[in-house]
Formats: C-alpha cells, structure tokens, sequence
C-alpha cells in the first residue's frame, strides 16, 4: 500500500492533464503521501509488537524463464523500515511545504504527479527483496530527478541540466547492472538473502570477482550519489524547484548509492580493496565539497556541495565498516538538510526568487521564524556540540574511523567539520545580518501560513537533540558488538567540537567584524584566479567537457567522414536516382507499358541467346 497509494496519485494527476483544481491536485499530491506514511506507521508498529526480523512479502513472479526467476517481493527489516520512515515522513512534510511554495506557478498539477512517482519509486528502491526489483526502483527515480530537475523546461539551462544529471547517473547504472550480472552469474539468484547465505560459503576474503562486483555496485552508487569523480551533476540539479531539491536530491534519492552498500554490506566485507577505494572517495569528496561550498555565492549550490560533502562522510563511515554510523547521519543529514532547503525556499520567494546571497542582507528581523530555522539547520550541519543530532552522528563516524585505527581520514573529516561550520555560517552571516546590496528585492509573498510553517517547525525539532530519540540502534542488524570506550569519544567529541566552534568564530570574523579585510583579500589577482576555479568545483565540468565530450565530438566527425559511410551514400543517391527514372515511367499511358513489355521480351531473348553462345549454362 505504501507503493501503491502514491503510483494511483500519480496516475490521477497525470491523466488529469491539468485540468482538475490546485485544490484537488493538492487533496491527491498531498493527501496520497500523507495516506502512505500513516500505513508506514502502522508497519512500524506491527513490525515492532511482532518483534519480528526479517518479513518478506511476495506478491508475484516478475521474469520467470527456466532457471531464471525473479519476483516482486518487498521485504521489511530494521533498515528498511527505517529508511520507509524517513522517506515517508520527511517525504509529507516537504510535500506539504510544497502546496504553498508551487501554488502560484506554473505546473501545480504535474509537479505532484512527478513527486507522488518519485515517492513510489524510491519506496520500490528500498523495499525490494532483490537487486533487479531494485534496480527498478533505482531507475525510475533517475527517470523522476530528469523530469523534475527540466521542470521549469521553457529555459534550456534547465534542461541541460537534467540531460546532465541523468546522463552522468546513466554511466553509473550502466556498471551497477554489470555488477548485477556478475552476482547472478556467481549465485545463481539476486535476493539479499540468499546471497548473504552464500558469500561466505563459496568465496574467501579478497575474492577477485567478488572484487569486481563489488566495484560496479561502487561505481553505480557514486553516480548516484554524486560523489567523487562524478559528483558534478548535482550543482546543476538546483534547478529544479526548491522543494525537489530538498526531497530528491538532499534526504532520499542522493543517498540511495548509501543505502545500496548497506544493504549488501556482508559482500563488501570480504572485499577490502574495495573497502579501501570507498574510504578515498568519501574523504576527498568531503572535502572537495565542502572547500567549493566556501567559493559558492547561490544560496542553492551551497547546500548542493554541502550535500556532497556530507554524504562523503557517509561514504567515509562505509570504507571502514561503520555501517550503522553512516545510517545514523544518512538520517540526521535527511532531517537537517531538508530543514536547510526549505527555508532556502523561502527565502527565494521572499526575495523576489534572487539566490545570490551577496544580494541579500537583513533578512533576520523580515523573516525571524525561517532565520531561527535556517540557523538550527546550520548549526546541525556545523555539528554545533550537545544541542544538535548531527553532532552524535558526525562523531559516530569519527569515532570508527579512529578506532580502526585511520588517523590521516580522522584528521581530514575534522577538517570538514572546520569547512562546514565556516561555508554555513558564512551564508547566515550574510543573507540575515549583511546589509541589503539590490533594492526592491523583497516581494509582498505570505509565508506565515500553515503549510509553511508546519515543515519549517517539525524539522527543526527533528535537527536539534531530540531527533535522536527517533533514530533506532542498528547494531542488531549489523552484528556489531558495541564497545564503549568513554575516553576515545570523549576525545572525538571535544575535537569535533573546537573544529565545530573554531568554524563558527573564524566566519563571524570574516562575514560580521572584519569585512574590509576580506575585500582586499578578494582584489589580489591570486585570489581572483583561485576563486574562479573553486567556484566552478575545482573545474571538473571543464575537465570533462575537454577529455569526454569534445573527444567525442571529434570522433564523431571522424565518423561523419568515414569512406565507407561514403560508400554507403554513394549507393544511396544511387538507389534514389534510379527509382526516380523509374518512377516517370508510371505514366498510364497503355503504348508504353506495351513497348516496356516488348523491350524486356527482347532484352531477355537477347541476353538467353548471348548467354547460349558463350556456352554458359544457366
């Protein structure tokens, strides 16, 4: 029910084509989201009463030829119910944000039917029983981040980006269905179940093929989850409306590459190479991300490499096996980040939909409850000590990564502490206590109703400490048997806390007492230069369009030019030349047709009797 109310949704608004009310659009976007995640309570709490394990329901066979069977069947544990909770949850309340952010622009109707596929897609994605109902799942939610990224289609910036996003996406599904082939032709089956059953029974730790597998899941979850080396897509998404950034690509669909390697956990842990590559990425993409979040001047991109940086934290905890604190912050990161997206939306509206931040300024006294929002969202994603969720989950991934024993990468995510607090504060700092740069830039836009303020509200409790009475143990799942060493997590804590509060001073330094001295930093042509190049990501899209794209182009004129594509159209022109000759012979003129007929007569007598002279027998 939870997939089938928001696919009717969808079905109703699509075939509706426009035609119905925004009341109507909203009684079904909304209300089928919010039905979904009342049957997503009533699963948790059945599940719970029940104490039961693992469920599995089977509904019918999808593909079944010969040996080959694969079903439609969901399965619910502690993750994936975990994951349905949040996606459910966090889900409606962007929803909800989303009836009074989309009311007054165009494609009310077909926003909700994109987002209601969207929610059904991703609840396919983590409620599948096996990795081709998956892979499914993850294919229609690339097909729902295209349509809602190219919303706003009538600008083709738009729609480049979201020929972007899906292309880059693309290339990573392109290798997880590789890695699919390869787990099927290894275990004969694609359930989850069967295959943690089997790994340890027929492979050893460091298996080759397994190695290989393991490396295509990476390589489609990276694409996914737009991390290092392709997670330049994902500062273009933000063109799409706001609230799809923050459902699609800031609490669910960006950290499905996350919830692909926790799903299939027992296969990476015979595979340490693999292991090993996944901590690389996650490091260098935490700090990528958050040193060109520091270089960005839109509200919206900011948060887009914030995104990247903070699931490399996630990746990070993945590399060394500290599966359960990378789903304690997939969750914080969900609550914290959605918070941070919506009340960017509305201070876009409230703007006049200006997203530079450089433009704004004093927003603190216009809008106080999105800039108390706004400021709890920064503090959580600072990891501001004891007050805030993230700060627990951050240091939960600090804390694996020193315990098993990984002092350099410990190092670099303190070091992305200092860089999260610094980019976020320097945008609060800006855009609610700067002076206001562009007059009339404020619009006359009512952002004090309900389904504004209700998200705004819920998702800031949920940022704060209290978030974490929400967030279940994972260790059960894991079979991870918790050590408590006091003194080692005091000593993460207190470290994170001073790069926490050392981010937090240096930027009111900079962007509140001492703004002249960073206008003259910004003069030097040094500065110029290497902020150019941060602000563009480190120059990736540069790079790529260089080495892929115009390598391509130019192929594809080598091709263009290709002598036996001349042939071809050679033969071509041909073959037209001479059906137009024989064309003008239909003329319905009957003495032609006789004289074409005796023609052909001596033309074959001729070439019978030439054929018999030369002896040639036919």
């Amino acid at each position: 029910m939870t997939i089938l109310i928001p696919l009717i949704g969808f079905c109703l608004l699509a075939f509706s084509l426009g035609s119905w009310s925004k009341k109507i659009c909203t009684l079904i976007g909304v209300g089928s989201i919010a039905l979904s995640a009342l049957v997503a309570v009533y699963v948790a709490f059945d599940f719970s009463r029940k104490n039961t394990i693992v469920f599995n329901q089977f509904l019918w066979d999808w593909i079944k030829l010969d040996n080959f069977n694969i079903k439609i069947s969901f399965m619910i544990d502690s993750i994936s119910l975990t994951m349905l909770s949040m996606i459910t949850g966090v889900g409606l309340l962007i929803h909800i944000f989303a009836s009074w952010y989309m009311y007054n622009k165009e494609g009310y109707s077909r926003f909700f039917a994109y987002t209601n596929l969207f929610m059904a897609s991703m609840l396919i994605l983590i409620l599948a029983d096996n990795l081709m109902l998956m892979y499914l799942g993850w294919e229609l939610v690339g097909v729902c981040s295209y349509l809602l990224i190219g919303f706003y289609y009538q600008n083709l910036n738009n729609c480049y980006a979201a020929m972007k996003a899906f292309i880059i996406t693309r290339i990573g599904d392109i290798f997880l269905a590789i890695g699919l082939f390869i787990f099927y032709r290894e275990f004969a089956t694609l359930n989850f179940q069967e295959i943690k059953s089997l790994v340890p029974l027929q492979f050893l730790v460091g298996s080759s093929i397994l190695t290989v597998a393991t490396l295509m899941l990476l390589i489609g979850s990276i694409g996914k989850s737009a991390q290092f080396p392709m997670q330049n897509w994902l500062p273009d998404a933000m063109a799409g409306p706001t609230p799809v950034s923050a459902l699609i690509h800031a609490a669910t669909m960006v950290t499905a590459g996350v919830y692909l390697i926790t799903r299939t956990y027992f296969v990476f842990l015979i595979t340490p190479t693999t292991l090993l590559i996944i901590q690389i990425v996650g490091v260098i993409t935490l700090l990528l991300g958050g040193i060109s979040a520091l270089f960005q001047t839109n509200i919206k991109r900011i948060l887009a490499y914030s995104t990247i940086s903070q699931i490399g934290y996630m990746f990070l905890a993945l590399g060394v096996e500290a599966w359960d604190a990378a789903m304690y912050h997939l969750l914080t990161h969900a609550f914290f980040k959605a918070l941070l997206f919506l009340s960017a939306g509305s201070i876009v509206n409230t703007c006049n939909h200006e997203q530079n931040i450089f433009k704004m300024g004093g927003l603190k006294n216009k809008i106080p409850l999105v800039y108390f929002c706004f400021l709890i969202g920064g503090f959580s994603l600072s990891g501001l000590p004891l007050i805030t969720a993230s700060f627990y989950s951050k240091d939960e991934i600090l804390l694996g990564v020193f315990t098993h024993g990984h002092l350099k990468l410990m190092i670099a995510g303190l070091i992305g502490t200092i860089l999260s607090s610094l980019y976020i504060f320097r945008t609060i700092f800006v855009v609610f206590h700067g002076k206001l740069n562009k007059k009339n830039i404020y619009s006359d836009v009512v952002n004090n109703t309900i389904n504004h303020n209700l998200p705004l509200v819920i998702l800031t409790i949920l940022s704060t400490y209290l978030g974490t009475f929400v967030i279940p143990s994972f260790s059960k799942f894991f079979s991870i048997i918790e050590k408590n060493n006091v003194e080692q997590k005091f000593l993460i804590q207190f470290l994170s806390s001073v790069c926490s509060l050392s981010g937090f001073l240096i930027a009111i330094f900079f962007w509140l007492i001492k703004k002249d001295f960073l206008k003259k930093i910004k003069e030097k042509r040094f500065f110029l230069m290497l902020n150019s190049y941060l602000y563009n990501g480190f120059g990736f899209d540069y790079l790529y369009n260089k080495i892929f794209v115009q390598s391509y182009l130019r192929f594809s004129n080598f091709l263009r030019n290709d002598p036996f594509i001349v042939f071809f159209d050679f033969l071509t022109i041909c073959f037209k030349k001479t059906s137009n000759v024989l064309l003008k012979s239909i003329n319905g003129m009957l003495r032609w047709y006789i004289a074409s007929i005796g023609l052909g007569a001596s033309f074959t007598i001729f070439l019978i009797l030439f054929l018999k002279q030369s002896k040639i027998v036919l």
